[in-house]
């Protein structure tokens, strides 16, 4: 990471503590994008207020400046942005469009591999804090999950590899399921979350998984539909492809927005795939108390009691274990 992207970053991580006076928007060629007051600029630099600090942008790292309006000064006290963004754990931005090869570079370390005695998948990183999110059926019954990270240097890819790994919630009617790093580790990179508003039948879309345990793999389509149903279910289905071991990881617009969790797809039937929508990912992740996994009981799911008129003496009904008498005749002596 370079010295100017590594202080923008750490500047906007830290708490408002007042409001610019104007939202001037400073595009970096990397994709990033500085928000604040633009203060001066000349043919060597441009110096931006951000509010909590000054930065001075060297201009061969600006593709674009956009000038705005002046804002109004926020109501919201600082602590409680700050509450309320870790509350939430996921991160939403705006980064520029780029190409599907721009885009794959700045997203592809926070795209991990999720393995376990059952076999693996991908999922992705939501903060740097090392949470995550990956499809239920990934690890359903499994509890010694391991995940690998893929960091880039100078001669390629490295893979990490973190065993300590929690099971924080998980929800299987809805195939997800949210885990956190616990190793020691240093700030992970990690992608934004889309606004389902903005997904439009059409628009261009990739994924990056592991397919069959081959990493790092890039595939590319369209938004064929944004809700299709399956079995009561909506799922964004598009073109791209989608194999074994694509599960849990992301569908990016070209902005690199996650726009849904890649699911499930025909494997023999090419251009039909799915995947779980962005606003069921959000909602699970503000819930996750709802969906928080137990320990003790690790498979427990719910299971519907039949209606009345159902249930007979050989027929018990769901969640009650069967007995003798169950399978006792009508005017058997008990």
């Amino acid at each position: 990471m370079s010295k100017l992207r590594f202080a923008v970053l750490a500047a906007l991580a830290l708490p408002p503590v007042a409001a610019v006076s104007r939202a001037d928007t400073v595009v970096l060629k990397g994709g990033y994008e500085v928000t604040g007051e633009v203060l001066k600029q000349d043919a060597q630099s441009v110096v931006v207020d951000i509010g909590v600090t000054v930065l001075r942008v060297p201009r061969a790292q600006i593709a674009a400046i956009r000038k705005g309006e002046a804002e109004a000064p926020t109501t919201q006290p600082a602590e409680a942005a700050a509450d309320a963004d870790k509350w939430q754990l996921f991160r939403t931005a705006k980064p520029a469009k780029g190409t599907i090869e721009q885009v794959a570079a700045r997203n592809s370390e926070a795209v991990v591999m999720v393995t376990s005695p059952g076999g693996l998948g991908s999922g992705f990183i939501i903060n740097p804090d090392g949470y995550l999110i990956t499809n239920y059926h990934v690890i359903a019954n499994e509890t010694r999950i391991k995940v690998t990270v893929f960091r880039k240097t100078d001669t390629g890819f490295e893979n990490h590899h973190f065993k300590k790994v929690r099971i924080v919630a998980i929800n299987p009617f809805v195939d997800l399921a949210l885990l956190r790093i616990e190793d020691e580790h240093e700030p992970f990179k990690f992608v934004y979350l889309a606004d389902i508003g903005e997904v439009e039948v059409g628009q261009d879309v990739f994924a990056i998984g592991n397919p069959l345990g081959l990493t790092r793999t890039v595939s590319q389509g369209i938004v064929s539909t944004k809700n299709r149903n399956f079995e009561g279910r909506l799922y964004i289905q598009t073109t791209t492809d989608i194999n074994p071991g694509n599960s849990g990881g992301p569908l990016f617009n070209l902005r690199g927005e996650v726009i849904g969790v890649t699911s499930m797809g025909y494997i023999y039937l090419g251009g039909l795939n799915f995947a779980i929508p962005v606003d069921v990912v959000r909602r699970f992740i503000l819930n996750r108390d709802a969906f928080a996994y137990d320990e003790d009981n690790p498979n427990a799911g719910f299971r519907y009691l039949q209606p009345a008129g159902r249930v007979s003496r050989g027929n018990p009904p769901a969640g009650r274990v069967p007995t003798a008498d169950d399978a006792a005749p009508p005017d058997a002596p008990k």
